[in-house]
């Protein structure tokens, strides 16, 4: 049965990290056996892993030229596998596929996350072994989980996440096979060519987004919010509102718009927007040189891989949707929940983030078949390279702490501040008591808000301002370096002082 990838893309590492993917010159049932449960156990949620048979490997990458697999020890291999998958318990068989590239035989074993998790297979293929051994995978190892690993493996028993769950209230007829033929089109899987005239419910299974009961078959959550032409019609809310603020949140111009439909063309088709009706280049030329200094207001790359990121870790069960707020300064990404615990606030702050659990294991495996988002864990680097590249300043990534949001601030490009707000920025630095030339228009705002009521809290001011917690902190020391205002009294109950009104 076909696997929903090529072998080409599998062998090239930017889709699937290596860690998910093992190499082997012949089939050893013994040590593949134990790869397939680790990846079936899945204890971090990365949706599985693949082994392709055929090949040596050298520091877990392929060595080439590839070596492939007699054509005679096919049918062989095939019969051992399914075999010994059998005594992998509970019940559980990978899809396997044998595929033909650089004239050449491969065997590709897709193991995704099952549902019946834990699964344990024969310690030994010794026909008197009765040991049986739970393997998880761990970086690009199968090893033996330890007692804290074997806890949490019995813990993800009840919890599949979100999205590779069965979707009761669906049928298969909800599933729309123009969608799924156009996908496999585009990633080049070897099912597009078989789709047309291949049975729907084994197109389904092979692509996992069905069960795989044959007397009760039901869509996955993830093969609805990719492969349904409305899936709000079972989760409320899935969509992206882009809500632009021309003059600020106390302005009275607003201009929303909704994208809705299968993930990816929402995503793409709210991308697409704000390309053409946000983002503004500014060319800068100089006489003593031919080149010119080109940049933007906010580098699309930024803007593209936080709204991925908000799409990939988005709870699909929160009745709330991925907005992106674009203010005159800033643009604003957030979505609900907040981010896992296991990213402390810290983390957040020094852009020092490694996610232990994913909250959907298989809406990234489509996002990145379809070259929408990076390998795991990536996604921060990439919005850091695309803002120094474009001289931004950094972005503010926030979640709070009952975490039920996330929110990725992208600051405008100082060149594109109204009244050239922040030209003045860095001026000065090292002099007496950081004084600058100027404030900015946002100290200004304090100023005044402060005068009219030196009581105000900063919770007050955000509201009242239009600014964010984050800008109006920054502003606010910036105010204190420049010696313009200083806090009295506790945090509550406390007041500003006023020491200077300008500069």
């Amino acid at each position: 049965m076909p696997v929903p990838t090529n072998i080409k893309t599998l062998l090239s590492g930017n889709v699937v990290e290596w860690a998910r993917i093992e190499f082997k010159e012949t089939w050893n049932a013994e040590a593949s056996l134990k790869t397939i449960c680790a990846f079936a156990n899945d204890i971090d949620n990365w949706g599985g892993g693949y082994i392709i048979i055929g090949i040596k490997e050298k520091n877990g990458r392929p060595e080439y030229p590839l070596l492939g697999i007699p054509p005679e020890k096919i049918d062989g291999y095939l019969k051992d596998m399914l075999n010994k998958c059998k005594q992998i318990q509970p019940e559980y068989l990978p899809i396997v596929e044998v595929v033909d590239y650089e004239e050449k035989k491969f065997i590709v074993i897709w193991a995704p996350g099952g549902y019946l998790r834990p699964y344990s297979s024969p310690k030994s293929m010794a026909k008197d072994e009765k040991g049986r051994v739970y393997y998880i995978r761990k970086m690009s190892s199968t090893i033996v989980p330890s007692g804290e690993e074997k806890r949490d493996l019995y813990n993800l028993a009840n919890n599949v996440p979100f999205d590779d769950r069965i979707n009761h209230e669906a049928e298969l007829t909800d599933l729309n096979i123009t969608l799924i033929q156009s996908y496999l089109k585009e990633i080049g899987s070897s099912l597009y060519e078989v789709s047309g005239h291949m049975d729907f419910t084994e197109l389904c299974r092979n692509m996992n987004i069905v069960n795989s009961l044959p007397e009760y078959i039901k869509p996955k959550n993830v093969g609805l919010m990719f492969f349904s032409l409305a899936p709000e019609r079972f989760f409320p809310y899935a969509q992206i509102d882009v809500v632009q603020f021309p003059e600020g949140l106390g302005g009275n111009r607003i201009i929303e718009n909704t994208f809705r439909g299968p993930l990816h063309q929402q995503l793409r088709e709210a991308l697409q927007y704000i390309q053409n009706s946000v983002i503004q280049e500014q060319v800068i030329k100089f006489p003593d040189k031919a080149e010119a200094d080109r940049f933007f207001n906010y580098p699309y790359a930024a803007i593209e891989e936080s709204l991925c990121n908000a799409v990939y870790h988005k709870g699909y069960d929160v009745r709330e949707p991925i907005e992106v707020r674009v203010l005159p300064d800033r643009i604003e990404i957030v979505s609900h929940p907040g981010a896992d615990r296991s990213i402390t606030e810290q983390g957040l702050k020094t852009y020092h983030v490694f996610n232990r659990r994913y909250r959907n294991r298989r809406i990234g495996e489509f996002l990145k078949e379809m070259h929408l988002t990076e390998g795991r864990n990536t996604g921060f680097q990439k919005i850091l390279n695309a803002l120094k590249r474009n001289g931004s300043p950094k972005p503010i990534f926030e979640t709070d702490p009952e975490r039920l949001s996330f929110s990725s601030t992208l600051l405008i490009h100082p060149y594109f501040l109204p009244q050239n707000e922040g030209e003045n920025e860095g001026e000065n630095e090292g002099e007496n008591e950081g004084e600058n030339k100027t404030i900015t228009k946002n100290e200004q705002l304090i100023l005044t808000a402060i005068e009219k009521e030196p009581s105000i809290s900063v919770a007050k001011m955000v509201k009242e301002l239009g600014l964010s917690k984050a800008s109006l902190e920054r502003a606010i020391k910036s105010l204190k370096e420049k010696r313009m205002i200083k806090r009295q009294g506790p945090a509550k109950g406390g007041q500003w002082v006023i020491l200077k009104k300008s500069l």
